[in-house]
């Protein structure tokens, strides 16, 4: 994700979410024509790579296509993907049940659907960016609200990829029922992405927001550690989980658009590609922990890097309380343009 924007100034936004989607398109499918489960891991590392080209890409380019302002775009992207997200799993279920490669076809199939509605619906750039420095991210991240913002997201992927990808574990259900219990879960994630989190920003500032919402997913975490042997219990945590995500990524991804002047496309990746440090580090220590001291354990640290993460929000307000007035200063311009035209 380091070097997205300097693919993606080069040779265009929109070639760039099509050379990602291609990479998924057969890495994909490769993984599912695989023999052995290391090829498994060696095609992910591939299809991991096009997931980079397209997310971060697909973020700044929806921000700076939509025409209802950066909050209003960034709310329609994380519905997006939650329900992705939702219908996701449920699919993957569905198609698990009746071969485990079934689900890497399926992905593979979607990104080529993927593939077919960029290139047909979505325009050329009229005008090709600036190129930007392979540097460029780097140096973004020198930027106190940028740095905080990021590495606040590490922690809070660490909590968030624990409780997705290790509690498929202590759950124990078969496919439908781990598609059924995260197709809530992503069901919760939408939800809360357009509705709860815009009402929660009207009323408080984002940082706020941010801080008060990780503490809450922390004490959920702790909770599905208590509940670690408990089904139905852990499953009620994590669909909570999703609502709580739901209005993290959201508030999140608007204050880090709003933290900096950078253009979108290298603050976008220099931000995704921290954040996913905590996504990549995440599942194997869950397993380790688990291994070396109980089921609940990894839920414990999920909690505990969350608190850390909130901690990091609070301790760095000051270089981070800009984001909370950016649309305050959005409608002062838009009335202020208006005047003028009026006058």
């Amino acid at each position: 994700m380091l070097f997205t924007s300097w693919l993606s100034t080069r040779i265009g936004a929109r070639k760039t979410l099509l050379f990602g989607l291609a990479l998924i398109v057969v890495f994909a499918l490769a993984a599912g024509l695989s023999q052995n489960v290391e090829s498994v891991i060696g095609f992910r590392a591939g299809w991991g790579l096009g997931n980079a080209l397209f997310i971060s890409t697909a973020l700044a380019t929806i921000v700076g296509a939509a025409s209802g302002g950066a909050s209003s775009a960034i709310i329609l992207y994380e519905a997006a993907l939650g329900l992705g997200i939702a219908i996701g799993p449920l699919l993957g279920g569905l198609l698990g049940s009746i071969s485990w490669r079934g689900p890497f076809f399926g992905t593979s199939v979607l990104m080529a659907i993927g593939f077919i509605a960029i290139a047909t619906l979505m325009k050329k750039e009229p005008e090709r960016p600036k190129p930007s420095p392979l540097s460029a991210p780097f140096k973004a991240l020198t930027k106190p609200a940028l740095a905080v913002l990021a590495v606040a997201a590490l922690f809070y992927n660490i909590g968030f990829f624990i409780l997705l990808a290790y509690t498929p574990f202590p759950l124990g259900l078969d496919a439908m029922g781990l598609g059924l219990t995260f197709f809530g879960w992503g069901l919760a994630v939408a939800i809360t992405s357009v509705w709860v989190a815009p009402l929660l920003t009207h009323r408080l500032p984002r940082t706020r927001v941010l801080w008060v919402v990780l503490l809450l997913l922390a004490l959920d975490l702790v909770a599905a550690g208590l509940f670690v042997s408990n089904t139905v219990g852990l499953i009620v945590c994590v669909v909570l989980g999703g609502a709580l995500l739901g209005v993290m990524n959201t508030v999140l991804t608007e204050s880090v658009m709003a933290a900096t002047d950078l253009p979108r496309p290298v603050a976008s990746s220099a931000y995704s590609a921290v954040r996913f440090i905590g996504g990549a580090v995440a599942p194997p220590v869950a397993s380790l922990i688990a291994a070396a001291f109980t089921a609940a354990m990894p839920f414990y640290v999920a909690a505990g890097s969350v608190v850390v993460s909130s901690l990091i929000i609070i301790a760095g307000h000051r270089m981070i309380a800009h984001v909370d007035h950016e649309e305050e200063a959005e409608l002062e311009e838009a009335e202020a343009i208006t005047a003028g035209d009026q006058s």
